[in-house]
């Protein structure tokens, strides 16, 4: 293999040369240039995928490309180094054997993608080198002849045959085309056509229609199958796929849905019919989407339906909706959370670059928000650094981001969002944002399988996950060590669980409680419930939790049990990190591993301040707990090391007795807030717990004129009567009320508030609101087919 300065001098001094050519007669007369042939858009095609992959033609001295050379350098010389290039060989990597598994062979054309990424990267230890391109071609064959061909028929997993293998293998077709002989690629584009011959039916199942990331996924194999084949049939079929014109749009990725996969008006995006997605599956679509955009752009194959806006829109009100400063949340990751290679900043960093690639052919009103989005995101998280986790493209497309001083960064966000269609809340206040995982029978508590997610069993029973200054909170290695028993925020049953999803396939798993969301006011207060039914358990118990400008407080009521089990509410269990010395308190006094009778309050030092109205007892500990990420996730391609590692942790919970009937409990959560200054917050009580039974939960801030109830039956709390179940939030100001109502249940059809304060009209109200004003006035709210979101009111 020659050396890189050898080989850059001779490619520099090639490419001067073909500038210097003569246009002369073999005699050396001048002639005139024949007609020129006509341009080949396939070769066009090629040479802008192969600039995707590879960031084009940058100059690799450029210190902003150091990080990604380096990476690219590391990966591609232990693959080249590792890879059997003899002719005995059964396999082309010794981990990757037997060849012929599916798992083997999509991983070993993932291998080989590297390898030719490396081949093609100006400035890559391997650019330009023959002696590897012919390897990979070769390689290519062997992959072909002994594990992936038309002949072979589908096992295990059915991705690894339809998605995984034939889009890596396109892509190192589209960067090696020139080497690979015209025959081999006949045989590679076959395999694609048996395996991924359309975006629009899964070919193990030829019923079932392909919708959301897994659509996109073919969609973007398809058009580089017709990239490399030369087939401008199979780049129509590609685009078409994503509109889904074969089956009229109905799996459309350009369309709002109202159930099953794809994104919703309010943001919301579920795949597999009932999991919560936006941060995996999601982000898969904005990818390939963000990909084909770019690729056929300025094409006749170019992307035309209008209804792409549906993408456009979904960046800020899905994507930016459910990041904190570049960290993708993972309570819409689904099983991704058990996967060491791929944490919430990994997600997020593929966010922010899906953000910038689709910001190149999207509307100019749209692409300056996202750059600025984007800017603010990179330039605010320093723990884990957006630049080192890029390839060489993004890098490329960040940069001309951050160093044009016309984008501004934008600042993040603040507000309040009930993603109604997918069971989630978010919560952004300067400094912190709080976000809430719930379930119902629409949306699963938690989806495991294929070896991933084992331990998930309690991610949607309510879990509450804190951003703040602590950006490496939940990536650092929280999910192999936290006591998955003791999430923040859940209430649980404590019998041992056996790993879930174990067995092959994916599986998930809805309880049969309908009540899961919450109602929003003015964009910044809201207030939101979720009935719990364990699993495999008798218990039952009302939570809710109401959002207010510098605390959440939590409620639970009704909390019921008879299996002879302990009963336990996590308010906290905050990862400190390995050998974290964060001070814990309660009271005042340091405290760990010991039950606090009539506790009022706790703080946790760099977290913030916990109020128990009322008093409580809480149990307080502080411990090192040991996992390794295989102990919750053991996939054929995302199985995690063996290797253990320690975190300590500070908890904070409530303990309901065995068997409890009719158990309770009442939390604040402070966030940011120093040890005296929640002491005082607990002394002058600005939030009143007004209600907190298993008819309804409320409280009351005087200062803000705020009352936010949540109804399980018809009643009356807090001065406001409602005739059935809903979530009421009121604010009362010197110009008027504010009202916001909302059906998280989904069980009725009409609800009636009657409210505390007189009004003399309405300002204005959604046409799902009628009012009869006076001095005990009345709204009538068409709750029903509204999937529970919101519905508002402004009365004077």
């Amino acid at each position: 293999m020659t050396d890189f300065k050898t080989r850059r001098r001779t490619l520099l001094a090639a490419g001067i040369g073909a500038l210097l050519l003569p246009v002369t007669t073999g005699t050396g007369a001048a002639h005139a240039d024949p007609a020129p042939p006509a341009p080949d858009p396939f070769a066009a095609l090629r040479a802008r995928a192969a600039e995707l992959a590879t960031g084009g033609a940058i100059d690799p001295l450029d210190p902003v490309y150091a990080t990604a050379l380096t990476s690219l350098n590391a990966s591609a010389s232990a693959q080249w180094e590792a890879l059997d290039r003899s002719t005995a060989r059964t396999a082309l990597w010794t981990d990757l054997a037997p060849v012929a598994a599916p798992s083997n062979f999509a991983l070993s054309y993932g291998r080989l993608l590297t390898l030719a990424t490396a081949w093609a990267t100006p400035g890559a230890v391997l650019h330009g080198d023959e002696e590897v391109a012919a390897a990979v071609v070769e390689a290519l064959g062997f992959l072909f002849d002994r594990a992936y061909n038309p002949a072979k028929p589908e096992s295990g997993n059915w991705w690894f045959w339809e998605i995984g293998a034939p889009r890596s293998l396109m892509d190192v077709c589209v960067l090696l085309h020139d080497r690979i002989a015209p025959g081999r690629i006949a045989d590679y584009c076959a395999v694609v056509d048996r395996f991924c011959a359309n975006p629009d039916r899964r070919t193990n199942l030829p019923s079932l229609a392909e919708t959301g990331a897994n659509r996109a996924d073919k969609a973007a194999i398809v058009a580089l199958r017709g990239i490399v084949g030369g087939s401008a049939d199979k780049l129509a079929l590609a685009r078409d796929g994503l509109s889904d014109t074969r089956d009229a749009g109905r799996n459309s990725l350009f369309r709002y849905v109202a159930s099953g996969d794809g994104f919703y008006p309010d943001g919301s995006f579920v795949q597999h019919d009932y999991v919560a997605y936006t941060g995996t599956y999601g982000n898969v679509l904005l990818s390939r989407v963000a990909y084909l955009t770019a690729l056929l752009a300025d094409s006749e194959w170019r992307i035309t339906d209008t209804g792409v806006s549906v993408i456009h829109e979904a960046v800020e009100r899905s994507f930016a909706a459910v990041t904190f400063d570049g960290l993708m949340m993972d309570a819409v990751r689904g099983r991704a959370i058990s996967r060491n290679r791929e944490r919430d900043f990994h997600t997020g960093a593929g966010t922010t670059s899906n953000m910038l690639l689709l910001a190149m052919g999207a509307p100019p009103q749209h692409a300056a928000r996202w750059r600025a989005i984007a800017k603010g995101w990179i330039e605010r998280n320093t723990t884990t650094p957006y630049l080192p986790l890029l390839g060489i493209a993004a890098t490329r497309r960040a940069s001309a981001v951050l160093t044009d001083p016309a984008i501004p960064a934008a600042p993040p966000a603040v507000g309040h969002t009930v993603f109604a269609d997918m069971d989630r809340i978010v919560h952004r206040r300067p400094g912190w944002t709080l976000a809430l995982s719930l379930s119902s029978k629409r949306i699963a508590a938690y989806e495991a399988g294929n070896g991933e997610n084992l331990h998930g069993w309690y991610t949607g029973d309510g879990m509450t996950y804190l951003y703040d200054a602590d950006r490496a909170q939940y990536s650092d290695d929280f999910w192999p060590t936290v006591d998955p028993y003791r999430l923040p925020g859940t209430t649980v049953d404590t019998r041992p669980r056996a790993d879930a999803g174990s067995a092959p396939g994916t599986s998930t798993y809805r309880p049969a409680n309908a009540v899961a969301g919450g109602a929003v006011l003015d964009g910044r207060y809201g207030a939101a419930a979720m009935e719990l039914i364990g699993n495999g358990s008798t218990l039952r118990a009302r939570k809710a939790w109401f959002c207010l400008d510098d605390a959440v407080v939590a409620l639970g009521a009704g909390i019921t049990a008879s299996d002879g089990r302990a009963v336990e509410t996590v308010v906290e269990n905050r990862n400190l990190h390995a050998g974290g010395a964060n001070r814990l308190t309660v009271d005042g006094r340091d405290v760990t591993g010991t039950l606090v009778p009539g506790a009022r309050w706790a703080h946790l030092e760099g977290v913030g301040g916990y109020v128990f109205p009322g008093g409580a007892d809480v149990h307080a500990l502080r411990e090192d707990r040991t996992g390794a990420w295989s102990d919750i996730n053991t996939g054929a391609d995302t199985g995690g090391s063996d290797e253990t590692t320690t975190r300590r942790y500070a908890t904070l919970w409530f303990d309901h007795g065995v068997s409890p009937a009719g158990a309770g409990y009442a939390y604040v959560l402070l966030p940011g807030f120093g040890a005296a200054r929640t002491a005082s917050w607990a002394a002058s009580r600005p939030v009143e717990v007004v209600a907190n039974t298993p008819a309804a939960q409320a409280i009351q801030v005087r200062a803000l004129g705020l009352i936010a109830v949540h109804f399980w039956a018809a009643g009356t709390a807090a001065g406001i009567t409602a005739s059935g179940p809903g979530t009421v939030l009121l604010r009362r100001r010197d110009d008027g009320v504010s009202v916001a109502v909302a059906d998280p249940g989904r069980t009725g059809g009409t609800l009636t508030v009657e409210l505390p304060w007189p009004v003399e009209g309405v300002r204005s109200a959604d046409d799902t609101v009628t009012v009869a004003p006076g001095r005990r006035p009345v709204l009538t709210v068409r709750v029903g087919g509204s999937r529970g979101h919101t519905h508002a009111a402004e009365l004077y």
